[in-house]
């Protein structure tokens, strides 16, 4: 018997395929689904499915479909998408939906990330637990399937090409310098959107040139995994960037609703500086606006934030989370330290093809090699996430936080310390692992390094 608890996390639905959920659940998932819709009056009678490129992705979207038929509402099945174009169709169609994705995690994984219409989040507090209950309620009494055959139908749509054409609205890269870019998609959904969005011929010609590396959609990863936030996974793009001579590279997540940016020389430019570098490029066009960053972003979002008339505000790490409050607060955009970017233009959700194009966007309107240009916004030296193993995570947070009586200490997410020295750290446990995850950052190396292993050495011994 699935128990759902094991796959259904703080954001989305998350788990192995077929030991830990299969198609049985994913139509359970689906029956829930639309009667927590059914429940809250959602407008119209549809629910969009989409799926990634992973092999068990079409079996799973078909049974969660099923499940949605069955309590009355009819499906829009647009197929192939990334994450970002389930959430155009949801925001542009005002319709909720259902992206069927493991983003960057293993070929074995899959999940379901689910929105309400106009691209509205649903995390635990926002009906994901509802949804958890109500399903594992229907396979505890074996009562899946048990509505019969559906009646309502299944609309095959296409809106690759609307999604791009929209993207160019909100961007316009036509009068920019000729730029070199390479794309590593990873063998994900970036593979299948970055042709689209720019160098579809349908569309005005870019001064973009695009070395692609791994578009060839395949959810085993073959290559590497998905996943830029592990460094390992970003050699091959910045080789190469070297070797092509390009002005800059991105890497996309398997499911393309992330972004890494790689420089010239090959080098990592930070979310934080990309958050930075989009938060003026927004304001400049809505001064004043309030911008959201969650609170592991670098200290030098908020103060760029501000010096260009900005209002900063800071959020708890996650997707719902940043959206709830970009909502609540009409946020012309926010930046996760993780590489999430979220805009106001785009329903409040997040895309990584977005912030790609504000990139390509400021880099090419100006002469500047990207390395320069990035300066300006990596004020500030980072440790990383790096994460560790421990079993009492409460007691051990306790006792590093005694171990800084000194320090001004916020709770909001973990356990943030900052000091007199413009240092600081947050130490905040796994919503699924028996870990904690530290974040450090100083105004100079040195003191970042020697208090990293201060910290880790706490957490550790």
């Amino acid at each position: 018997m699935a128990d759902l608890s094991q796959i259904v996390k703080a954001y989305d639905v998350r788990g192995t395929v077929p030991d830990q959920w299969d198609e049985r659940v994913a139509e359970a998932l689906g029956v829930a689904f639309a009667q927590l819709l059914n429940g809250l009056g959602e407008p119209g009678d549809a629910v969009l499915v989409a799926h990634d490129m992973r092999a068990t992705g079409p079996g799973l979207a078909a049974a969660f479909a099923r499940g949605v038929q069955a309590q009355g509402r009819s499906v829009i099945d647009i197929g192939l998408a990334s994450t970002d174009m389930l959430y155009y169709a949801s925001g542009s169609l005002d319709l909720p939906g259902a992206m069927f994705t493991a983003s960057h995690n293993p070929a074995q994984y899959n999940g379901i990330k689910m929105c309400r219409s106009g691209a509205r989040p649903i995390g635990q507090d926002s009906g994901l637990a509802e949804i958890r209950q109500r399903a594992q309620a229907l396979l505890d009494a074996g009562e899946v399937g048990a509505a019969g055959q559906p009646t309502r139908s299944v609309e095959q749509r296409n809106l690759l090409p609307e999604y791009a054409a929209h993207l160019r609205k909100l961007v316009d890269l036509s009068g920019i310098r000729p730029l070199k870019v390479v794309v590593d998609a990873g063998n994900g959904m970036g593979g299948y959107t970055v042709p689209s969005v720019l160098g579809d011929a349908a569309l005005p010609a870019l001064p973009l040139e695009i070395v692609p590396l791994y578009f060839e959609l395949d959810g085993t990863f073959p290559n590497h995994e998905a996943n830029p936030l592990d460094p390992a996974n970003l050699v091959d793009l910045q080789r190469a960037v070297r070797e092509h001579g390009a002005d800059l590279g991105l890497a996309f997540d398997g499911d393309a609703d992330r972004c890494f940016v790689i420089d010239e020389r090959g080098e990592p430019v930070s979310p934080s500086a990309i958050t930075g570098l989009v938060a003026v490029r927004e304001l400049a066009r809505h001064p004043g606006s309030v911008v959201i960053h969650n609170l592991i972003c670098s200290s030098a979002v908020p103060d760029i934030v501000r010096e260009h008339g900005g209002e900063p505000l800071v959020a708890r790490v996650g997707h719902s989370f940043i959206k709830a409050e970009m909502a609540r607060t009409n946020a012309v955009f926010g930046g996760e330290h993780s590489a999430h970017y979220y805009f106001r233009d785009f329903w409040f959700a997040d895309t990584g093809m977005l912030a790609a194009m504000h990139t390509l966007a400021a880099l090419g309107g100006q002469d500047l090699p990207l390395s320069e240009l990035a300066r300006e916004y990596e004020r500030y030296v980072a440790s990383g996430e790096i994460n560790s193993t421990v079993t009492d995570q409460a007691g051990k947070v306790a006792e590093v936080r005694a171990a800084y009586p000194e320090a001004e200490a916020d709770e909001l997410d973990g356990l943030t310390l900052r000091f007199p020295d413009g240092a600081w750290f947050n130490l905040r446990a796994s919503n699924t692992e028996p870990l904690l995850r530290l974040n450090v950052e100083a105004p100079a190396r040195e003191r970042m390094i020697s208090l990293r292993d201060e910290v880790l050495d706490r957490v550790r011994r």
